[in-house]
Formats: structure tokens, sequence, C-alpha cells
């Protein structure tokens, strides 16, 4: 009895933990000044130590899918984050509440200004966003 007790909080307590690990934000701004576009990333603490890694995707409003991001953080806040399929790659720095940099096309000639700002979300919206993004990763690399 005392065993599966303490296994219950134990596991209790790990999933608790994991999931104060994991942080997300939403970013809203614009590409090119003028396309309105959403960004959710999502920090996951690294489980063998070190830094987070990041889950991210992204649409233009009312235009596209949501399109699935890697992201690599470098120094000082900054981000490259490549779109699935290597359809475009934004590299962003981030600045308190902003994040700006530029989108540029898969060969390069085609540079663009990227703007967004954080926006506050209430919990369930902010939950809808983790499980579109789960869902998107599950279609992007499930075998």
């Amino acid at each position: 009895m005392f065993r599966q007790i303490l296994l219950i909080l134990t596991f209790t307590m790990s999933v608790a933990i994991l999931q104060a690990q994991n942080t997300s934000s939403l970013y809203k701004g614009t590409v090119n000044g003028k396309m309105p576009v959403t960004l959710f990333l999502q920090s996951v603490e690294n489980g063998c130590g070190g830094d987070p890694y990041y889950n991210a995707m992204y649409r233009y409003e009312k235009v596209s899918n949501w399109l699935q991001l890697s992201v690599t953080e470098g120094m000082k806040q900054q981000f490259a984050m490549v779109e699935e399929g290597f359809t475009g790659l934004m590299i962003l720095k981030k600045d308190g509440e902003s994040m700006n940099g530029i989108w540029i096309s898969p060969e390069g000639k085609k540079q663009i200004p990227v703007q967004l700002k954080k926006v506050s979300i209430g919990k369930k919206d902010m939950e809808s966003y983790e499980k579109k993004m789960e869902q998107l990763n599950y279609e992007n690399h499930d075998c």
C-alpha cells in the first residue's frame, strides 16, 4: 500500500515538473509590414540538462495552414526558424516582448522584414495552440 502511494506521488510530481518546464508564447505581427502572421513558440526543457529546445509553428492569417518550424537558438536570443520542407527561413531576434528579423526564401533571393509582438491569451486558448502544435508534429513526423 505504501509503495503504491509513493509511486502515485512520484508520478504526479514528475508530470507537474514536466508541465512546469514547458513554456508557450504567442506572437502576432506582420511580414513585409502588411501581411498578418501568427507565431506559436514553445520552449521545452531538455531532459538531459542543458539548453531548452523549441517547438514552433506559424501561419499567414486567413491565407495559409500552419507551417511547422525547426528552431535553433543562437547567442543573444537569436532564432533561426526553418519551415518544414525548407520553403523558407526566418531569422529573428527576441527583444523583450518583441521578435524582429527577416524571412528568407529558399534560394535566398527574397528577404522580407518580420515584426512580431507577444500576445497574452487565456489558458484554454493556449492549450488549443499546444494541441495544434502536437497534431502538426504528428502529421509531419509520424511514420
